[in-house]
């Protein structure tokens, strides 16, 4: 049975599937109220299931008429790989590279199979270091294979194949 952090977020996904500009506003109490649960529980999910590097920006404002804006993210070609590239830095952890190859399917860039390709190769069981080199190693693959995939891009009109 799934935990109430996974219920809220796959309740927030789904509001997002009636919004064609994906921008959504709640209501940090209402929502609490509705899954009975304390307002903190509702800011565990945003602050750990809607992330940039999970395609999300989430913006709040505290006060009587506060909301929580939640914007989802469109991938937009190689501009948003490049700042993908950014982020990945000199070190990349195994739930980071989960999420940017989620990302990157959800997004259709990438298929289901290269998505479990990618998840493979980015578990910390599969790369055999030392544990304080794996997420140095993890970094280098990933920004390897950002590159290709912006290579692919330009080369192919930026059509998943």
């Amino acid at each position: 049975m799934a935990n109430l952090s996974d219920i809220i977020e796959d309740f927030i996904k789904e509001m997002f599937d009636n919004i064609p500009e994906g921008i959504l506003e709640i209501q940090r109490n209402e929502m609490a109220n509705q899954f009975q649960c304390a307002p903190s529980q509702i800011n565990y999910v945003l602050t750990t299931r809607f992330t940039l590097e999970r395609g999300y920006f989430v913006e709040s404002r505290r006060g009587g008429g506060g909301y929580i804006r939640i914007k989802k993210l469109k991938m937009c070609e190689n501009e948003c790989l490049r700042d993908i590239l950014d982020f990945i830095g000199d070190s990349l952890s195994a739930s980071d590279a989960k999420d940017i190859v989620n990302r990157l399917w959800e997004e259709n860039v990438i298929t289901e199979r290269e998505k479990e390709i990618l998840r493979a190769v980015m578990n910390e069981y599969n790369l055999p270091a030392e544990p304080s080199d794996r997420d140095l190693i993890r970094a280098k693959l990933m920004k390897a294979i950002i590159a290709v995939i912006m290579d692919f891009q330009a080369r192919k009109g930026g059509k998943k194949q």
